[in-house]
């Protein structure tokens, strides 16, 4: 979907910011879909971590995509709760849009994102967008393939997450280990440009950056991570698998910014 097209889908919610009125570093976006009784819990546990142990002005931005339960209601209510907390909320679902859409209105110097499970300990962010911020990377990513990840979830996931990688790795000239993991970030202005060229708006979305990155000849960034599956997952693993296999050739057949 054009950008210009989600944008005007976008309503911001009221928002209050730890900064008062100055620039956040680090723009954390957290996209949901019908999360109303996770989400509290894992917004505050999130603005806790960054408040007490994070070096740089953060703040995090809660992406309501279409939710049909209460999730936009408690998003709008932790913004009036919490300092350093935003909402936006978009019509349709899609995590690839709301990252899009938040990305693209960011005033960040960096933008990232996590699962609203927080599957990915904390502990990763300063490693995940340090490099960044100190123009060592253009992108950064979580890995739970790499070695020094610790990761616990079910040994078919781990099979499925090792054989879509591998392909990426034959068809694709991928040099990055984990395209899916839940734990990105990207200089600001990097991802504007990269977000001209991807098309996808959904779980693609991840894949296709980083190719798009890699094609133009970025430094990606990798960190291992400790990651913890979450059981009330509901990925639609069939679903997904066939929309990114459909992916995939439409990025064989597309070869924007070079073959790098």
């Amino acid at each position: 979907m054009p950008e210009a097209e989600v944008l005007q889908e976008v309503e911001v919610l009221p928002e209050v910011s730890a900064m008062q009125g100055v620039e956040p570093l680090v723009d954390i976006v957290v996209p949901v879909f019908n999360e109303e009784k996770v989400l509290a819990s894992s917004i505050r546990r999130l603005r806790s971590y960054l408040d007490r142990s994070f070096p740089f002005r953060t703040v995090v931005t809660i992406v309501d995509n279409g939710s049909t339960d209460a999730t936009a209601e408690v998003a709008t209510g932790l913004t009036a709760e919490l300092e350093g907390v935003r909402a936006m909320h978009l019509g349709s679902k899609g995590r690839g849009g709301a990252l899009r859409a938040a990305w693209s209105a960011s005033d960040a110097q960096v933008v990232a994102y996590m699962d609203v499970d927080l599957s990915s300990s904390l502990n990763s962010l300063l490693p995940l967008v340090a490099p960044l911020l100190s123009d060592h990377s253009s992108v950064s990513i979580g890995s739970r393939l790499v070695g020094g990840a610790r990761v616990v979830r079910s040994s078919k996931r781990e099979r499925i997450s090792r054989a879509y990688n591998l392909l990426l790795k034959v068809l694709l000239r991928s040099r990055f280990s984990d395209a899916q993991c839940g734990f990105k970030a990207a200089r600001a202005d990097i991802a504007r440009l990269l977000l001209e060229e991807v098309e996808d708006d959904d779980w693609f979305f991840d894949t296709e950056l980083l190719v798009r990155a890699q094609r133009h000849g970025l430094r990606i960034n990798e960190v291992p991570v400790d990651w913890t599956e979450d059981p009330d997952s509901r990925v639609d693993i069939l679903r997904t698998a066939l929309a990114d296999l459909k992916g995939v050739v439409r990025l064989l057949l597309d070869r924007r910014g070079g073959v790098a």
